[in-house]
């Protein structure tokens, strides 16, 4: 069959963790979908019941280093721009990787993307939000990022810097951009290698290992099942109105790093113990936490209806049902 049409899609970043869940649901619509990733983070085990698919081909190589990636985003409807450096410990082992994935393979689909005023789908970060103190954030707040001397702040700001560059091609190249700020999405297919908290947790719960909680524990966070993620994503992108703008997407519901380790516990009925581990031995350098990370999604909400409702529990479940994968 023709691989491109006017239902076909571009997925970058499609083998990762959020990527392969988007792509299913794409399939699932009837859409053609091309994912483009260098599996450096990413893995085809998470594609493993759909790589046959007759309308999915999979492109392994950097967005950047894609020959046909003009042509592909030509043809193409939209593009989900997902690809990314991903976790606290890729970005503070390999800062130069980090910034470069995030910037210039941003750039270049923004470039390819401008020919043609393919819209384009963002994925950004709550990461962005530094170090503010407020009870929720709201996309329109003040930025409060850390020195360049913490390695940390290098993933928030290059994350920022895509924002910045997509508003740039939206105004001056009309090319249609919807971003989204992430907070914490999991669920089945993530992975602990990175650091990921959640698959960290249960991973060693199931092992009968500690699970090591880093700082003091009080660090709180929301988290936000991937089935929720994908779906606010795709409404976002169904939406005139959201083109141009900057919308959060995550779960309201806060809870400490230590109450998540003794939910893990709890719900895998493991009889792990709860260790609190400093951050310098976590990650060998200097490094600097936000002490919570609460989004605002009235903005979400106002535009597509959608709130993220799957509650923690029941995402604990369905993820320790799923298994961690390796």
């Amino acid at each position: 069959m023709t691989m491109y049409s006017d239902r076909s899609i571009l997925v970058t970043g499609g083998a990762g963790f959020i990527g392969s869940h988007l792509v299913r649901r794409l399939l699932s619509q009837g859409k053609t979908v091309t994912i483009i990733d260098d599996l450096s983070t990413g893995r085809l085990a998470n594609l493993t019941d759909i790589e046959s698919h007759p309308s999915l081909r999979i492109i392994t190589s950097r967005v950047s280093d894609c020959r046909n990636l003009k042509e592909i985003v030509a043809q193409s409807t939209r593009v989900y721009h997902l690809a990314a450096a991903v976790g606290v410990e890729m970005v503070i082992n390999s800062p130069i990787q980090t910034i470069h994935n995030n910037l210039l393979e941003t750039e270049v689909i923004l470039e390819a993307a401008c020919l043609n005023h393919t819209p384009v789908f963002l994925a950004s970060t709550s990461e962005v939000y530094g170090k503010s103190r407020k009870e929720s954030f709201a996309e329109t707040d003040d930025l409060l990022i850390g020195p360049p001397t913490l390695g940390r702040w290098s993933y928030a700001c290059s994350k920022l810097m895509d924002e910045f560059l997509a508003l740039a091609y939206h105004k001056e190249r009309a090319v249609p951009v919807v971003i989204a700020r992430l907070f914490n999405t999991v669920g089945p297919r993530q992975t602990g290698r990175y650091g990921m908290v959640l698959p960290r947790f249960i991973e060693a719960a199931i092992a009968g290992k500690p699970l090591e909680v880093y700082g003091d524990g009080l660090q709180s966070r929301c988290f936000c099942d991937v089935t929720d993620t994908v779906e606010a994503i795709l409404r976002l992108t169904e939406t005139p109105a959201s083109v141009g703008q900057i919308v959060n997407i995550g779960s309201t519901e806060e809870v400490s790093i230590w109450e998540l380790a003794r939910r893990v516990v709890t719900a895998t009925r493991s009889s792990s113990s709860i260790v609190l581990r400093p951050y310098r031995e976590a990650y060998n350098a200097e490094f600097e936490d936000m002490q919570r990370r609460r989004p605002c999604t009235k903005k979400l909400q106002s535009l597509t209806g959608f709130q993220p409702s799957i509650g923690l529990d029941e995402i604990i479940r369905r993820t320790v049902a799923a298994g961690t994968p390796a």
